[in-house]
């Protein structure tokens, strides 16, 4: 493992991508895996200290191994992690892969400021490549290779900023979704390549919203670019990051770094090219879409841990590392880190999790709004930062 840090109208229906039609940069492919976030909707299991991503809910391989493993599409993988995270994603990183690379970001300021610092220390590591950026904790199912690599023949092609979006298999609202134009293809790989510009992006919608989005042919925003390094910093000049670029190519990352505020690469970067919700004049740019049809799940909440886990002959989920049992109940999800229990008698539905001395119990059916229990714990000043 190699090792890199600097100091302190109606859409129609989107078409997927064929899985044959695989076409080839004619440049290095670089996986990204993004390994610095926390995920605190899944607490009390992740929190600082214990993120997400090095969790592995009972199942034996973490999620940024999985995601990692994942990578080997690529010719080179890269790992970005935070400050916070660093020392365990090499520990990770060691074990996998002997040639991958650990960027350290001079400070955690979410996904645009990350993004725009990796591709500036990739280019210089590699040249001009397509860097291929993946969350380190979702659940991807079979077929993501293949996608990837029609995601960077697009990116090449277009020389643009290019998205998985996928088929929405439910009208979910936890989820932001997008807005696909026309169909276009590649002119790259034995039969081309669909994808779409992205005429507009959506934020986590109401119910009622994201029925239609389903029903008009929208998809959902996966957080999975690609892009080469220069298409993204010539597109982050012209954006709030601006002097980010700049603090990187002048060598001193970590002053842009304080002159930028933590803010997505969704809306610092990709909103401003591709039409965001509330700019009804804005039309697509240079951002596009390549959909895909595999299993995903951002496992943002505790009731998405059925896409890694089987559930009991009661409809009982059981994860984490410790012991669970539920007596004259179903549909719940029991979690229990090292050392712990947890034992639900005639509940239906919830959610009970004990990681450390701290337990959340909520209904599943609700379990998107442990993000506010986090919130809450912050204001009293009761959370572990």
């Amino acid at each position: 493992m190699n090792d890199e840090t600097d100091g302190p109208s109606d859409a129609g229906a989107a078409t997927t991508a064929s899985a044959g039609s695989t076409p080839v940069p004619d440049r290095p492919l670089v996986a990204l895996v993004m390994a610095g976030g926390t995920g605190t909707r899944l607490y009390p299991a992740s929190r600082p200290g214990r993120e997400k991503q090095f969790l592995d809910f009972g199942t034996g391989r973490s999620l940024l191994e999985r995601t990692v493993d994942r990578a080997a599409f690529a010719d080179r993988t890269f790992v970005l992690a935070s400050p916070a995270t660093a020392e365990r994603a090499r520990g990770t990183v060691a074990d996998l892969d002997e040639e991958a690379t650990v960027l350290v970001e001079p400070a955690a300021r979410d996904t645009g400021p990350a993004l725009v610092y990796a591709a500036h220390r990739v280019r210089e590591a590699v040249g001009e490549c397509v860097l291929c950026c993946l969350p380190s904790d979702h659940h991807v199912g079979e077929g993501f290779a293949a996608t990837m690599r029609q995601a960077a023949g697009v990116a090449v092609d277009t020389d643009g900023l290019v998205l998985l979006g996928i088929e929405p298999d439910s009208a979910a609202t936890g989820y932001g979704y997008l807005k696909p134009g026309p169909e276009r293809t590649t002119d790259t790989g034995a039969d081309g390549t669909s994808y779409h510009p992205v005429e507009r992006f959506y934020e986590k919608p109401d119910a009622g919203a994201a029925a239609r989005y389903r029903q008009s042919g929208y998809l959902w925003n996966a957080g999975t670019f690609a892009w080469t390094p220069g298409a993204l910093l010539a597109a982050a000049r012209d954006s709030p990051l601006a002097p980010l670029v700049d603090a990187c190519e002048d060598g001193v990352p970590e002053t842009g770094y304080d002159e930028v505020a933590g803010v997505s690469i969704d809306y610092a970067v990709l909103e401003r090219h591709g039409g965001a919700e509330d700019d009804e004049d804005a039309g697509p740019h240079d951002v596009f879409v390549v959909p895909a049809a595999f299993d995903w799940d951002d496992l943002g909440t505790w009731d998405a841990l059925d896409s890694l886990l089987d559930r009991e002959a009661d409809d009982t989920l059981v994860a984490g590392e410790g012991g669970a049992l539920a007596i004259d109940g179903e549909g719940c999800t029991l979690a229990a880190g090292p050392d712990a229990h947890v034992t639900a008698v005639d509940c239906d539905g919830l959610v009970v999790a004990t990681y450390d001395g701290r337990t959340l119990v909520i209904p599943e059916r609700r379990a998107d709004r442990a993000r506010e229990v986090v919130d809450a714990l912050r204001d009293r000043g009761e959370y572990p930062e």
